[in-house]
């Protein structure tokens, strides 16, 4: 569990705890990259077409779902709610409050981070 005072300590323990787990290299990814984007998809219409025999038809463009991924694709997708999962479990609930409209793993860590150590403005006041 996070503690207040000491982020740095506990950053570190939130990686190794990626980093051990299965696909650990793709949760780390949704937490320092962001989550996997699915993009789009272009259709391809039924080949029995008789006039357009031979020619290569493109459909229409449309967003692609979970079943249109490559086992590669759908193991980085699971590593994004596996990163979430990991950083809601290891905050305390004051803190959870304030970023509970995050669901990316990025958006999380990048604002607890902001909590706790503040932004380089507010760094730079208090070490001046």
């Amino acid at each position: 569990m996070l503690d207040r005072t000491d982020f740095e300590s506990w950053q570190q323990l939130i990686r190794l705890y990626c980093l051990g787990k299965d696909n650990g290299e793709n949760i780390m990814k949704s937490i320092t990259e962001g989550p996997f984007q699915m993009g789009t998809f272009i259709q391809t219409p039924a080949e029995d077409a008789e006039e357009t025999e031979g020619a290569l038809q493109l459909g229409p463009e449309r967003a692609r779902v979970f079943t249109d991924l490559s086992a590669k694709e759908k193991e980085r997708y699971k590593a994004d709610i596996r990163a979430t999962n990991i950083l809601l479990q290891g905050i305390p609930k004051d803190i959870y409050t304030l970023i509970n409209h995050y669901t990316d793993a990025k958006d999380i860590w990048d604002n607890v981070k902001m909590i706790l150590e503040g932004s380089e403005l507010t760094k730079d006041d208090r070490e001046s």
